[in-house]
């Protein structure tokens, strides 16, 4: 029995009329013999989670740089979170949930080690500049397993598209680009208040009044007036006074949390650490891993030492700035006598 063409079928049956089909789907750059099982979508996203690239997010930056409590997100958290919120939409809708799982897993695998201070060290270095969704848009289609993941058009679109002025093309897309930020505000407002640097009270009123005073609150609000205003509708979107909640406490965090707090302390640090791993690469592209140096003669030394620096977690960027910048200990073994 062919399991995929049974749940093609289903999709066809089942799915709103504003849902992607993945019999129908636009396909890949590179055309493959189809899955027995698997749908195109399913593919795409068992081929995200069994990459190296999706495994190094648990030690990429959400908010806090290395955090030592156990209950602060990572940037792998966070994927998961905005994954399991895009999933419970796309449902709701009858839209197709494995397309959405897919983009929700792959959006962030761009993103630099130190978070938004490694993409804004980067972007500064690098002459077309650098942003971490078209990072993960060349994570998926070139690095990584040194040729890319080969996936549909679909998720490449809707990973590219998660941020930024442009609308995803398809309704699955455009839910994971809400739900991205539905979970990072909700989320980095848990981090600060359990790291000291918020309290509940101190969210704006309004925002209060129109989400609720509890995270599982906020979140559950957002997500049923996602629900019911996109509802058998082809455009994914919030009411407007939910809408404007939501903006507002995206503003209070800029202002409180993301650009001047202690949870930003050592932003400057982690720059620091981009910017002379860049430059010592760009002098030196010798000493770059193989695969990057191979890379180099096709894309460019700056390319090749910035998608280097990219894929690194903070750990790992840490210590090879250790390694290359911080003086070893020397110890002379003592004799008797």
């Amino acid at each position: 029995m062919d399991f995929r063409l049974y749940t093609e079928a289903m999709e066809e049956k089942l799915l709103s009329p504003y849902a992607a089909r993945s019999s129908r789907t636009v396909g890949r750059r590179y055309p493959e013999e189809h899955c027995r099982v698997r749908t195109a979508f399913q593919r795409d996203r068992d081929r995200i989670i069994h990459s190296k690239s999706f495994r190094r997010l648990k030690h990429k930056t959400q908010v806090f740089i290395i955090p030592e409590g156990d209950h602060y997100r990572t940037r792998l958290t966070h994927t998961l979170e905005v994954a399991q919120i895009a999933r419970t939409v796309a449902r709701a809708l009858r839209l197709n949930e494995d397309l959405t799982e897919a983009i929700a897993l792959g959006h962030d695998l761009g993103h630099t080690p130190f978070g938004h201070a490694g993409e804004s060290a980067l972007n500064e270095i690098m002459t077309d500049g650098f942003k971490h969704n078209r990072q993960s848009l060349r994570v998926v289609e070139e690095l990584e397993g040194g040729r890319g993941l080969n996936l549909t058009w679909e998720v490449c679109d809707g990973i590219l598209h998660h941020t930024g002025p442009v609308r995803p093309s398809t309704l699955e897309g455009q839910i994971v680009k809400i739900a991205d930020r539905v979970a990072y505000i909700n989320h980095d407002i848990d981090d600060a208040i359990r790291g000291g640097i918020l309290k509940a009270g101190d969210l704006p009123p309004f925002c209060l009044e129109v989400l609720g005073t509890e995270h599982r609150t906020r979140i559950n609000n957002m997500v049923m007036d996602l629900i019911e205003n996109s509802l058998d509708k082809p455009l994914i979107s919030m009411s407007s006074r939910v809408q404007e909640a939501t903006g507002k406490l995206r503003d209070f965090l800029f202002d409180h949390v993301y650009i001047d707090s202690e949870a930003k302390g050592e932003e400057g640090k982690a720059r620091h650490v981009v910017q002379y791993l860049f430059a010592y690469w760009a002098r030196h592209p010798g000493d770059l891993p193989a695969e990057h140096r191979e890379r180099a003669k096709t894309v460019g030394v700056e390319r090749a030492v910035c998608d280097y620096i990219a894929g690194m977690t903070d750990r790992y960027a840490i210590a090879q700035f250790k390694a290359l910048f911080i003086p070893r200990s020397f110890a002379i073994p003592e004799t008797g006598g």
